[in-house]
């Protein structure tokens, strides 16, 4: 692997800080970029080289050209977006990339299967899997006239894609809950679902929980599972503590069926609402890396290598199992959450809550690495400090 020069985007994410880490602990040449030089996975001791980029959500043509000048002055033969933004400008200007250059993702047609969420629950319901139930809106009038006809709230306003490229920038969509006929009108008038398809999908009360793979010409490599045991906020958000667990069988079931019939080539994030009955319910599919990448890395199961040699190779060792109970801490971020709950109600928290989560802060958390300080590359963890004061005072 010493001839592979690796291009790592989006440096200041969290899990482009883990990629680096992970390539450059294999002796991966890797280099990082963002829209700004300094940033937290550029601090890392393994990265090599820092770049800088325009903003792929506001001039995605010109964040393409700067990427390709990149590759071209640096000689990068490996090139790996993280966020959902630049990985589909990248994706729709795949054809313009120079050849040799490996970009670890399915072909187009195995990604629109997923991506197109529209396609991605049309093929789920075809295969029998469990989708909440879904009407299909191609035009404000259908959808004026689907919320006619419905009784029963909330419903899911679900947009056909989390971002939709354009010729002159990114446009990001969000989910929106609707619990009356008036909410659900009123994010009618949101641009994507004015001018795009999208769902009107029944809501499903449960816990939210993910899957993560890598697969390999449509055959699974590993398979890695998590729970959130903090979130910021305290309400659902980010994780800033979580755990590895075991692989839930139905899950794991579901996801091989549709990575299998796209003939996934790649990582995935499979997403799903558990019911109260124990159902997972699909949500959603992202062919990217997920924000706490760094665990199951932590946990044995190594994406980011994975993801390369099987690109390099045409193929890679699975790997059928990993450590259970490891948890990973987001310290910077868990400090806010502590604050959210400090300086919260005393309808939502009471004072003896409150000292049981102070406690729970500052007390061993059993096998937990954290995420960005750690002794053997420490100065991303300074970097992230310095940002997270200078916030503080702005």
């Amino acid at each position: 692997m010493t001839n592979i020069r690796a291009l790592v985007l989006d440096a200041n994410q969290r899990s482009a800080l883990a990629a680096t880490r992970s390539l450059g602990a294999q002796g991966i040449w890797v280099m990082t970029a963002d829209e700004s030089l300094e940033t937290l996975a550029g601090a890392s001791r393994f990265s090599l080289d820092k770049g800088v980029y325009a903003s792929p959500y506001t001039k995605p043509s010109n964040f393409f050209d700067d990427i390709l000048k990149i590759v071209s002055e640096k000689q990068i033969n490996f090139l790996l977006p993280v966020t959902e933004a630049s990985t589909y400008v990248i994706l729709e200007n795949r054809d313009k990339l120079p050849k040799g250059l490996i970009l670890p993702f399915s072909k187009a047609e195995s990604i629109e299967h997923l991506a197109n969420k529209n396609r991605l629950f049309q093929l789920a319901q075809s295969l029998g899997l469990p989708t909440p139930h879904t009407q299909y809106i191609e035009s404000i009038e259908q959808a004026q006239k689907a919320l006619s006809d419905i009784t029963e709230y909330p419903i899911v306003l679900k947009p056909f894609k989390s971002r939709i490229l354009t010729d002159r920038e990114i446009i990001s969509t969000t989910v929106i809950i609707a619990h009356s006929r008036a909410e659900a009108e009123e994010a009618l008038k949101r641009r994507y679902f004015r001018d795009y398809p999208f769902m009107i999908q029944s809501y499903i009360k449960g816990e939210g929980q993910g899957l993560f793979a890598l697969y390999s010409q449509g055959s699974p490599v590993c398979h890695f599972s998590h729970r959130r045991l903090r979130e910021k906020p305290p309400s659902g958000g980010v994780s800033v503590l979580c755990e590895s667990k075991e692989v839930d069988t139905r899950m794991k079931q579901i996801s091989d069926t549709l990575l299998h019939h796209a003939n996934w080539n790649g990582v995935a994030m499979v997403e799903f609402k558990v019911a109260d009955d124990g159902t997972p319910y699909l949500m959603e599919i992202n062919p990217r890396f997920w924000g706490s990448l760094q665990l199951a890395i932590d946990s044995g199961v190594d994406f980011p290598y994975l993801l390369l040699t099987s690109f390099v190779n045409g193929e890679t060792t699975p790997v059928n199992s990993f450590v259970v109970g490891q948890k990973m801490r987001w310290l910077l971020g868990d400090l806010d959450r502590l604050y959210l709950v400090l300086k919260s109600p005393a309808h939502q928290y009471s004072a003896g809550r409150k000292l049981v989560e102070l406690l729970r802060f500052f007390l061993p958390n059993g096998k937990t690495k954290h995420e960005v300080n750690r002794l053997s590359d420490f100065k991303p963890f300074i970097f992230e400090l310095k940002k997270y004061l200078r916030d503080l005072r702005s």
